[in-house]
């Protein structure tokens, strides 16, 4: 990713706390050609998805499929995910989505946004979102909704 990426990610993960933290793991994109077989490629990024999921861990598909949620809904739900104390993933497919077996595992989808937004954007944008969600609960001013 470009320096202005991880620049990006690491100043709004580092103001979460401990509690809080993210941990980003990256899995390759599978290579895609004029003839790829996005079926088939779409399919192996998914699997290697899954396999780097923490067991227990609560599964949440980034999807424009999924749900939109707004500041406060967000806040509520990560009320809801820090009170249960397990680990959550978040996936976040490659350039043509996530497979049908990433969906129906997650135990929630989640859709930034009606708009496609590229990859490098995505990451920045959920560590942003979850720390405004978690300034909002801590009545930090960063929130001023």
């Amino acid at each position: 990713m470009p320096d202005w990426v991880q620049a990006g990610y690491r100043e709004y993960a580092t103001r979460l706390p401990r509690e809080c933290a993210l941990n980003l793991i990256e899995i390759p994109a599978g290579k895609r050609s004029a003839h790829a077989d996005l079926t088939r490629i779409v399919r192996a990024e998914s699997e290697r998805l899954l396999t780097a999921v923490p067991s227990g861990s609560r599964l949440i598909a980034l999807d424009e499929r999924g749900r939109e949620w707004n500041t406060v809904e967000l806040a509520d739900q990560l009320t809801g995910w820090l009170q249960e104390g397990r680990d959550l993933s978040l996936l976040v497919g490659g350039p043509d989505g996530l497979d049908a077996p990433c969906r129906d595992r997650a135990e929630q989808c989640w859709s930034l946004s009606r708009l496609t937004l590229p990859h490098p954007l995505v990451r920045i944008v959920v560590a942003e979102q979850l720390y405004r969600a978690w300034s909002l609960l801590h009545h930090h001013p960063y929130h001023r909704g």
